[in-house]
């Protein structure tokens, strides 16, 4: 079995005990000596946190912006996508979830370095670098190391992100990312439980907003799901707190979910209730929402 990549990571504090706090997610792990936090990807040797994916890559393609998706920063440029392995949710219908809900086990990676990601966007005559198909904070180091020589050479760069990064991490690569492409998946304690196994919510907000003030291009998206977040109440909590708290001009993709993982008994979101959640957007003052995984819509 291939050996696991193990860099320090950046952001931690050590505790009594030999126990470290991890400070790239929200979600704090305190982490035992020999244990890992809650999305497996960092483990504690020796009073010191390492990550076990960086420079991992379960995933490479060239991709349209569009694809992220993201409709309003330079519509038709080519982005170098790549992702790993782990995540800090666990979301029941996942469409990534083989590479995505990863904890034990081979990766199926491949090592790439910061320096040849940079080359092989610049080979591929991509404008950008996007992080994405699991969630890119877990990859935090090698993110940032990326991102700084990626801005020397003149590239964007990209987060596609549930937003559950820490404050401290936020300020640490904010400098070096250009677009904020954001997961809103709901608007109550209730269905952040049921996808992300997270109590509150607020703190995905907030980022977002940090975002936004910092200059970033930000986007939101919502999977709509049936039985999860396609009341009207929360549908158009949402849309008010994007027109108010990001401006009437961000945009807002309200995507079809398409059966998954433990989801795979439900039917594919009924175009109607996507079509009502464009109308809602529209009501609530948005001036760009846009239907998703739709053909033709």
């Amino acid at each position: 079995m291939k050996e696991l990549m193990e860099k320090e990571a950046c952001l931690y504090n050590k505790l009594d005990e030999q126990k470290v706090i991890c400070l790239i997610c929200q979600r704090r792990c305190v982490i035992p000596e020999g244990k890992k936090g809650w999305c497996h990807t960092r483990i504690n040797k020796d009073g010191k946190l390492y990550t076990l994916i960086y420079g991992e890559v379960s995933s490479l393609s060239i991709n349209p912006i569009e694809k992220k998706p993201v409709f309003h920063f330079y519509p038709g440029s080519k982005w170098l996508s790549l992702g790993s392995v782990g995540c800090n949710f666990r979301c029941p219908g996942c469409q990534n979830w083989d590479i995505a809900h990863w904890k034990e086990g081979p990766m199926h990676t491949e090592y790439m370095s910061p320096e040849n990601l940079v080359s092989k966007t610049k080979a591929a005559k991509c404008i950008g670098i996007s992080w994405t198909f699991n969630e890119p904070a877990l990859w935090f180091e090698y993110t940032l190391d990326a991102a700084k020589i990626a801005k020397t050479q003149g590239l964007y760069t990209n987060y596609v992100t549930n937003g559950f990064i820490t404050e401290e991490a936020f300020a640490m690569i904010a400098p070096f990312l250009d677009v904020y492409r954001v997961d809103i998946k709901g608007f109550s304690e209730k269905t952040y439980m049921k996808t992300g196994h997270i109590k509150g919510f607020e703190g995905i907000l907030e980022i977002t907003k940090k975002a936004k003030e910092c200059g970033m291009h930000v986007e939101c998206v919502t999977n709509v799901t049936a039985g999860f977040n396609d009341s009207e109440e929360e549908l158009r909590d949402i849309a008010s707190w994007i027109k108010n708290a990001l401006g009437p001009d961000t945009p807002w993709h309200v995507t079809r979910f398409y059966p998954h993982l433990e989801l795979s008994h439900l039917s594919p979101t009924p175009v109607s209730v996507l079509e009502r959640a464009y109308s809602i957007g529209k009501e609530e003052g948005l001036w760009y929402v846009y239907l998703g995984n739709v053909p033709g819509a």
